[in-house]
């Protein structure tokens, strides 16, 4: 009953089910719906990737950890020099650990939970809100043609990841 009375209006309207499935295919997305969360993860990675773009999540909180624990096992096994040793060594072990943990930005992209390509994808379309396309496949190829746009996103993308993810960002040119 509740579909009958979606579709009485159309067909009242002189519109059949065919006729709005054809305006859909003819209506540029942006003007016809909320853009996909998954097209703009999708350009962000298209464009972080030919710029070789990479991040360094940092892991201090584990570093820390193990810090910690080496100078506690040095602290029982040889006393105060002992906790010395032990957190020199676990210090020195537990920069090792966190250092140079380089991922693509496209893959941690694609691992970010919902909340946060929710998150990313507000910022994005900040950005390419004027834009009209029907598929990511267009929306990649507009914003590859705009130098001042790949800037921007890449800007903002950076940021985010800096920002909210607490990594380093680097590029391999």
């Amino acid at each position: 009953a509740w579909l009958q009375s979606l579709c009485l209006p159309l067909l009242w309207l002189g519109g059949s089910q065919d006729a709005l499935s054809q305006r859909r295919a003819l209506t540029p997305r942006s003007a016809m719906m909320p853009v996909a969360v998954e097209d703009v993860m999708r350009l962000l990675c298209s464009i972080s990737e030919e710029r070789k773009m990479k991040a360094a999540v940092k892991h201090s909180g584990k570093g820390a950890l193990v810090t910690g624990a080496v100078a506690f096992v040095g602290g029982l096994v040889g006393g105060p020099p002992g906790l010395a040793v032990g957190g020199a060594v676990g210090g020195l072990l537990g920069a090792w650990m966190t250092s140079g943990q380089f991922k693509p930005v496209p893959q941690i992209i694609m691992e970010l939970p919902p909340a946060e390509q929710q998150k990313l994808f507000n910022e994005a379309t900040a950005i390419i809100r004027h834009l009209e396309w029907t598929d990511a496949v267009q929306l990649t190829m507009l914003v590859m043609g705009s130098e001042a746009l790949q800037k921007q996103l890449l800007a903002m993308l950076a940021n985010y990841v800096t920002r909210e993810l607490r990594a380093e960002v680097q590029y391999d040119d």
